[in-house]
């Protein structure tokens, strides 16, 4: 694909240490297809700052002044759901699961690599759900010791083919590495995968895999 014939990602910045928002800034700026359109000190100020200017992503901070970054992707989602929110923080902890329940697409621990960090920022653009390595980490051995339910009896809703489908992004496969393992089209994993939302009522990848293991697919 060609970044330039393309419009660049519209990035918000909700962080309020002064010198992570000036570097961030400076590595976003310096790629043709993305574009920092604000930054924000405080959650309240990222939620009205969100909503305002409507940017694609959000990069979100955790512990901020006023309204925590939990808080202020909830309402962020609540009210635009099609801005995708990628959180960046310090802690490796289990505020990851707060995090995707209220709406975020993406959790990267604040000293990823850039290449990382801009890997990050597009998928998240484009609907995926991405996560740091020591993050994935975490999440695999959380869902490892979590007690699984029977899954036959799960989404009733869901065509066998999308039951397939939704438990191998409970995996974390790209829709690429889908078509590949089960020999369809891409064209065709992404008609399931927008059955499979809708059937759910979920609003994205990451809303899609805590419903999937917490019915006990993609074990």
């Amino acid at each position: 694909m060609n970044r330039e014939s393309t419009p660049p990602i519209r990035i918000l910045i909700a962080d309020d240490h002064p010198m992570f928002r000036f570097g961030l800034r400076a590595l976003l700026q310096g790629e043709s297809d993305m574009e920092v359109v604000g930054e924000a000190t405080t959650g309240r100020e990222a939620v009205n700052m969100a909503l305002e200017l409507r940017p694609d992503v959000v990069i979100m901070d955790l512990n901020m002044p006023e309204l925590n970054g939990i808080d202020a992707t909830r309402r962020i989602r609540a009210e635009t759901p099609d801005i995708a929110i990628l959180v960046v923080t310090m802690f490796d902890d289990d505020t990851v699961f707060a995090a995707m329940r209220a709406g975020a697409r993406g959790y990267l621990l604040k000293g990823a690599e850039a290449e990382v960090t801009l890997r990050a920022v597009r998928a998240v653009a484009h609907g995926e759900a991405i996560f740091s390595p020591a993050i994935a980490d975490r999440m695999l051995h959380y869902f490892a010791h979590t007690p699984t339910r029977p899954s036959l009896a799960a989404f009733p809703d869901l065509t066998d083919r999308e039951r397939e489908v939704l438990a191998l992004i409970a995996q974390g496969l790209t829709n690429r590495a889908i078509a590949e393992r089960l020999v369809l089209s891409e064209k065709t994993v992404r008609n399931h995968v927008s059955n499979i939302f809708g059937k759910l009522q979920v609003a994205d990848r990451a809303e899609a895999i805590i419903r999937a293991r917490d019915a006990g697919l993609g074990n």
